[in-house]
């Protein structure tokens, strides 16, 4: 998820980069072909994407959410039998899915940027995904009815980490996985080694879980920055190995937990990707040495492992978590509220606001990039983030996908799904089995969110810590701080986290 701090600056984005009125409408008209080089790689069936934007900064196809600072509105409908020989002409557009209130016969006028995409992967869960086609964003002004004309000319390439004596890539084939799903599933990761790392000695691990969706290409942010690096591999830098755990599901991000509807996932981290890479590479497999930390949907996931597998790891740095209870799931109490869109005052519910309290994006609107997003028109098969939590917390449904815990359309809660989602409120979790769970924990947990949370997070996280400090036997020695003003991920940083390893480390020993 991104952040946004400050209310002025986001007044006069948006000011910039709004849709235009509606006084004045035009008609456009899409033409897209599919070019010579790549016909060899064309797939007839897929789901086809059309991106508007106004902001000349961003590639609209990857503007997959309704960022309040330069929203791009999507139509999308699933296609078969597409005949590439022939143009595809496209006018109307009130049959597609959209996150628009207008279609293209009536666009409010303006200079666009526009953008088409040809999701025909069948591997991964979101579009822009190695081996779909897209074409260059074109401007378009609509003064008066256009006609613009596209080219699928471009294909989304495979992934790779930039070259470095530091830095390697696992991509490993889980039996386990590949027995649930009956094809072979392998997971990815990429490793980060120490300083004058050396094979057979042995080393401190750290797993890093990224935010929503991050790959295990993650890496190369650290990779290519000069800064880091000429600290990293130097005898300043902590002698720790770094492994950055791969975000892909079946539905989105697979939060490295079992599901009813991913498969075992957490299971093959624990007994499958974990022991591989530590017999290759670490030299140990001390468990009181392995650490792992994230923020946001990172957040979650390395808090729940620690939770979830508290012999596996000797600590957990987690950063503004997702919703770690469900009565405060964002600000919906999904065990009692009744609607997720709108509130018991009758006000649609913020999904996103300032620091300074100023909301910036509804639930609803939210929910419906994600509907659009989707084969499905709903936004349980849309690889975004609510697509992921119904498939981590709800069982599958009769048509073999996860069931909604709120109704795509109107927001109405199914509270026997609700139910069901209470194997993983971490609140009910730690209580129900606090004797067994309370004293493997002591010393590991460290918990970090800001007050002002950009994505209302702060509320589970709170009702979680008030939760710790009723705990007896033992008495938690969680730490859990709150930083007053503060947004979504702002303290996070990956060479404090590594620090702080360090520092953890150094208590161990004295």
């Amino acid at each position: 998820m991104k952040i946004i701090y400050r209310s002025a600056a986001l007044m006069f984005i948006l000011m910039t980069f709004s849709f235009g009125s509606h006084a004045q409408e035009s008609k456009l008209t899409i033409t897209i072909s599919v070019s010579d080089q790549m016909k060899d790689d064309f797939r007839d069936a897929g789901r086809l994407y059309i991106f508007l934007s106004q902001n000349p900064q961003v590639e609209p196809r990857t503007q997959t959410w309704p960022n309040p600072m330069s929203r791009t509105e999507i139509f999308a409908k699933n296609l078969s039998g597409w005949d590439m020989t022939n143009p595809l002409i496209i006018g109307k557009t009130e049959d597609w899915s959209s996150t628009a209130s207008w279609n293209l016969d009536n666009v409010p006028a303006g200079e666009y940027f526009v953008q088409v995409l040809w999701d025909q992967d069948e591997e991964e869960s979101r579009i822009n995904a190695p081996g779909n086609l897209y074409s260059e964003k074109q401007p378009v002004n609509l003064s008066d009815d256009a006609t613009a004309v596209f080219s699928l000319d471009k294909k989304i390439g495979e992934r790779s980490i930039t070259e470095s004596p530091l830095a390697t890539v696992i991509d490993f084939k889980s039996d386990t996985l590949s027995s649930w799903w009956k094809k072979p599933v392998h997971l990815k990761a990429s490793i980060l080694f120490p300083h004058n790392y050396q094979p057979g000695n042995v080393y401190t691990i750290r797993y890093n879980v990224a935010g929503y969706g991050g790959r295990y290409t993650r890496i190369n942010y650290l990779l290519n920055d000069e800064k880091f690096m000429s600290w990293w591999d130097s005898e300043e830098a902590p002698q720790i190995i770094s492994v950055f755990l791969d975000g892909e599901g079946p539905y989105g991000d697979s939060y490295q937990m079992d599901s009813e509807n991913s498969g075992p996932y957490g299971y093959a981290l624990i007994n499958e990707l974990i022991p591989y890479i530590e017999s290759k590479y670490r030299g140990t497999d001390d468990a009181a040495t392995r650490f792992v930390d994230g923020c946001s949907t990172g957040g979650w996931v390395s808090l729940g492992l620690q939770l979830y597998y508290p012999d596996t790891f000797g600590g957990v740095f987690s950063f503004s978590p997702d919703a770690i209870e469900f009565e405060n799931y964002q600000l919906i109490n999904i065990y009692k509220d009744e609607n997720a869109y709108y509130n018991e005052f009758g006000y649609k519910r913020p999904v996103m606001r300032s620091v300074l309290g100023e909301p910036m994006l509804s639930l609803q609107d939210f929910i419906n990039y994600e509907n659009v997003l989707s084969t499905t028109n709903t936004y349980v098969k849309s690889g975004g983030q609510f697509s992921a939590h119904t498939a981590l917390y709800s069982p599958k449904g009769s048509d073999g996908l996860p069931l909604p815990v709120f109704d795509p359309e109107s927001g109405e809660i199914d509270h026997e799904v609700a139910e069901h989602w209470k194997k993983y409120d971490f609140k009910i979790h730690a209580k129900e089995n606090w004797e067994t769970l309370g004293p493997k924990i002591q010393g590991k947990v460290y918990i970090w969110m800001g007050d002002m949370d950009n994505f209302y997070l702060n509320p589970a996280t709170r009702a979680f810590a008030d939760f710790l400090e009723t705990t007896e036997n033992p008495k938690s020695d969680a730490v859990v701080e709150f930083s007053p003003m503060k947004g979504h991920c702002e303290n996070y940083n990956y060479q404090l986290t590594l620090l702080k390893i360090q520092e953890k480390m150094a208590e161990s020993v004295r």
